[in-house]
């Protein structure tokens, strides 16, 4: 676990420029993001003559390896699932073997919780939620941390859903997988929650308020009714499947529910130049 107020510090690199008051560098929030996200996105420059990045979508999770508490948050990795041929994985290889540190990674996570609608469209905003994480990625070599990452990204899926397959992983799927972890250099959040929030010149125009709807539409993903597949002999629905369904969809609209009514962001006031 985390500590309570473990702060990613500034680096300059990973320095939230705009909306700063929207900003965190709080480690378990950031964290929290990024675990509750389904799909990530990783972006490197696979060729450094050729300096266009490319960005991948894949499934990751942040873990902490046991026996690599000592550091804190520093030895909390974002452990990504992959293919044994996959270039980002060969390129990491490489990386390491030219003795880097790893091949430089940027793995970002959005939510979206709500279209903010406001008086005029320059206004108009979401709520969500995102990350970015930057650091360096290494392939995963030691057999019991990879099994381990293994279980880690798969109940991240649906929690339990690790154990109640067959496992462990037989020797072609250890070999076809390969998990690929992000030490992280630095980090970075920014969250949206609250009301629609509008110029004083807008909200000082009767007749622009009484014309123009205001509100925030509540965005959440739903999850539908667990469906059998075509080889499927279990006739009861497993009940870790069936409580991730109906905890996360509770969750996931109580969420996006009470960030439509809360209060719009507060700016930070610019200090007194004189």
């Amino acid at each position: 676990m985390t500590e309570a107020n473990d702060l990613y510090p500034k680096k300059g690199f990973n320095n939230v420029n705009r909306y700063k008051h929207q900003a965190t560098y709080d480690v378990e929030t950031i964290h929290n993001i990024v675990n509750h996200t389904p799909v990530l996105h990783v972006s490197f420059v696979p060729d450094p003559s050729t300096p266009l990045p490319i960005v991948l979508p894949m499934i990751g999770q942040m873990g902490l390896y046991p026996g690599d508490e000592s550091g804190g948050s520093d030895d909390w990795k974002c452990y990504l699932h992959g293919y044994v041929s996959s270039r980002l994985m060969k390129l990491a290889d490489d990386a390491v073997k030219r003795g880097e540190e790893g091949i430089p990674l940027c793995v970002a996570a959005t939510r979206v919780d709500g279209f903010v609608l406001t008086l005029t469209p320059n206004s108009h905003n979401y709520n969500y939620r995102s990350a970015v994480l930057q650091g360096y990625g290494t392939i995963v070599d030691d057999v019991d941390e990879k099994i381990w990452a293994m279980q880690l990204i798969t109940n991240s899926v649906v929690p339990d859903r690790y154990d109640n397959t067959r496992v462990p992983p037989d020797g072609s799927e250890m070999q076809s997988t390969r998990i690929l972890k992000l030490k992280i250099s630095g980090a970075s959040g920014k969250v949206r929650e609250g009301v629609p929030e509008d110029e004083r010149k807008d909200m000082k125009r009767e007749d622009v308020l009484d014309s123009v709807w205001t509100g925030v539409i509540p965005v959440y993903e739903k999850f539908g009714e667990p469906q059998p597949g075509p080889y499927n002999r279990v006739k009861t629905i497993p009940h870790h499947v069936q409580k991730f369904v109906d905890g996360e969809n509770k969750e996931r609209e109580k969420y996006a529910f009470e960030a439509a009514h809360k209060p719009a962001p507060v700016k930070r006031v610019k200090k007194d130049d004189g």
